[in-house]
């Protein structure tokens, strides 16, 4: 935190750094829990709605501080069987990169609402069944930026979620710092209080930061983005194996599942003629026996490439051979693929 700097930003901040900053003002160090609890806890959208602060304390934070936040400049809706799937588009503060705009997606399921956030403004990996990795890059978002997608889904809604998922646009770990912080903050008891295991951070295999989130014995439950068990191809369609092998990554989620002593999750977007062949299914299970883990499908949601989405019965096949095996298997389908919204599909496109 840097106090000299001419304006603070509220949002985003741990208690300690309120406090600090609070202090710094010679107001009592209690102010930086009660800014915390306004604002993670009752989603204040203003200075005005902190009631427990006196005119004068709002006033002098007006000049001392700033207080962002992010609107829903977009909604595109999709009937399911649970409600809407919702897909949000905000515009974010500009930055050297340019005009930043983001998607997050509201997916309500039988006994959950899952709240999908995005941690980059386009993604700085390139995996070519995504239409994200098209977009251009305009960095990592503020640990702010990040939660106020969820804070301001649940305003907009008048709905509280129940599970949170770093699925959305970006790469998790390419913004390590800032996602596991804003994780902490969704997490914590004076804020949403949402349980760790209904956070989930997904990465498409960046090793460095897979070892700092188990040597730090994060508490958040981790998927890993797998879609192919062969190393030269999975290196094919995701760039970020050249730099992160399959095999070192195997070694990563084993070393996860020791040292935390929780399954780590595989995310296999399933392309027909890619990687859904009996070859893949052998070494899937093989995978699957050597690693406590749960496996989720997802068929193709986009068509780059001239790729196409695998067949129900394609799908249906590959899950039961699987689950033969004794591999935990789910299909995740494909909520909001009308609205652009599934797995895949965010490139900024108002469905």
């Amino acid at each position: 935190m840097n106090l000299s700097s001419p304006l603070f930003t509220l949002k985003g901040k741990s208690i300690k750094e309120l406090e600090d900053f609070f202090d710094s003002l010679g107001e009592p160090r209690y102010r930086g829990m009660q800014a915390f609890r306004r604002i993670n806890k009752h989603l204040a959208r203003s200075l005005d709605e902190f009631t427990e602060f006196s005119l004068v304390l709002r006033r002098k934070l007006q000049e001392l501080s700033v207080f962002p936040s992010i609107q829903i400049s977009h909604l595109s809706e999709e009937e399911g069987d649970y409600g809407k799937t919702k897909k949000a588009l905000f515009s974010l503060p500009s930055n050297r990169a340019g005009e930043r705009q983001v998607e997050a997606v509201w997916i309500p399921s039988h006994r959950r609402r899952t709240v999908c956030i995005s941690s980059q403004a386009g993604c700085s990996l390139n995996c070519l069944f995504c239409a994200t990795g098209t977009l251009p890059f305009r960095g990592g978002l503020q640990i702010w930026e990040i939660v106020d997608q969820a804070y301001e889904m649940t305003r907009s809604f008048g709905e509280n979620f129940s599970n949170i998922v770093f699925m959305g646009m970006g790469e998790p770990f390419h913004n390590y710092e800032n996602v596991i912080r804003a994780a902490h903050i969704l997490h914590h008891p004076e804020g949403l209080n949402i349980g760790a295991r209904h956070i989930t951070i997904s990465t498409a295999g960046v090793i460095p930061a897979m070892e700092s989130f188990i040597k730090s014995k994060q508490p958040f439950e981790l998927a890993v983005s797998l879609n192919h068990t062969d190393t030269e191809k999975r290196s094919e369609i995701m760039d970020v194996n050249r730099k992160n092998s399959l095999e070192r990554l195997l070694k990563m989620s084993r070393k996860f599942t020791k040292e935390l002593g929780r399954k780590i999750t595989f995310e296999y977007v399933m392309i027909p003629e890619v990687n859904i062949g009996q070859e893949n299914v052998k070494k899937l299970i093989q995978i699957a026996h050597s690693i406590p883990c749960r496996v989720n499908l997802i068929p193709l949601n986009t068509n780059l490439r001239g790729w196409s989405r695998p067949s129900p019965e394609t799908v249906y096949d590959f899950q039961t051979q699987l689950l033969d095996a004794g591999v935990t298997v789910f299909n995740r389908g494909s909520p909001g693929l009308r609205i652009g919204g599934a797995c895949g599909m965010l490139a900024l496109q108002k469905g």
